[in-house]
């Protein structure tokens, strides 16, 4: 079983219209809702795979309860831990003339600290049946800012490994506790080790605690270092759509290849081809399987080993 963790899911709601202009009305061509944070957007991915996945994290009032019945058919086993504060929503309007997306995030609910603990338990009771975990997203309202480091510090104890993928001082103090993998985006990464280099940035995030750092560089794919060595993989072209959830979609192909045992340059093939497969499918947690499955053997993926 691979688990995910999102502390702060979300209903996705996306809106396309036809151009998006500022300070003007629009009309929707069409609405889509899914069950959304970064974890349920892999394990999504994962299920539609044929992987066994289990989700926990929290989900509480009207929206958690649309969220939950949306998540039933969608394959993932449902452990979200109740709350008493209402899920969180995302807008993202899709703008079919640019190609381009806008997103809108709502804050997340308060989680209680008897919130917290419960999830604790069921966390460290779902860790016994884990061949992997990821860790993904924000951290809600009432968390502290070291909760990552805590998840991460349990898996290292019950010998899960562990993936992070988050951002800001939760990446900082997560990384710390010494994760298997963390997937930033080169932002996150700049922010995490003030470099604007990703060989360099990826090399400064794995002296401060990571094993492996797979960096995602948007349309020039992916670069990991990690103790095997060090790779860049490309797309074999750039392809315009809806982002959102690409770099889930990733961490869902990182995933699949840590429990599978793959090598890492075919790893990083998969992750890539379905990134760009997830850009092209209408919401995030979907991707496009005939684009997938055409785009992978079309990935390069370069060693850079001399480099590192």
């Amino acid at each position: 079983m691979i688990l995910t963790v999102t502390l702060n899911t979300a209903l996705d709601i996306t809106y396309t219209v036809p151009a998006l202009a500022p300070h003007t009305s629009h009309r929707v061509g069409e609405v889509a809702e899914r069950p959304g944070g970064k974890g349920l957007n892999v394990a999504r991915v994962l299920a539609a795979l044929g992987h066994d996945t289990v989700v926990t994290g929290f989900a509480g009032g009207p929206v958690g309860a649309v969220l939950r019945e949306l998540l039933a058919p969608l394959g993932p086993r449902d452990a979200l831990v109740p709350i008493a504060g209402n899920t969180r929503r995302t807008i993202a309007v899709a703008d079919l003339a640019s190609g381009d997306t806008t997103q809108l995030n709502e804050p997340g609910p308060v989680v209680s600290p008897g919130e917290w603990a419960a999830f604790l338990d069921t966390y460290t009771a779902l860790l016994a049946g884990a061949r992997a975990v990821a860790l993904c997203g924000s951290l809600p309202p009432g968390l502290h800012v070291g909760a990552y480091a805590d998840l991460v510090r349990r898996a290292r104890a019950a010998e899960v490994p562990v993936l992070l993928d988050t951002s800001g001082e939760p990446l900082r103090r997560g990384i710390a506790a010494r994760p298997d993998l963390v997937k930033p985006n080169a932002d996150e990464l700049a922010g995490l080790t003030g470099s604007r280099e990703p060989l360099r940035a990826a090399r400064d995030a794995r002296r401060r605690g990571a094993t492996g750092v797979v960096a995602s560089l948007g349309s020039d794919g992916l670069l990991a270092a990690t103790p095997d060595g060090v790779w860049w993989a490309t797309p074999p072209a750039p392809v315009r759509g809806n982002p959102t959830g690409a770099g889930d979609s990733a961490v869902a192909a990182l995933l699949a290849g840590v429990v599978g045992g793959q090598p890492w340059p075919r790893t990083l093939a998969h992750a890539v081809a379905l990134s760009a497969a997830t850009v092209l499918a209408p919401a995030a947690g979907e991707f496009d399987r005939s684009a997938y499955e055409e785009l992978l053997p079309r990935v390069r993926v370069t060693d850079r080993a001399a480099a590192a």
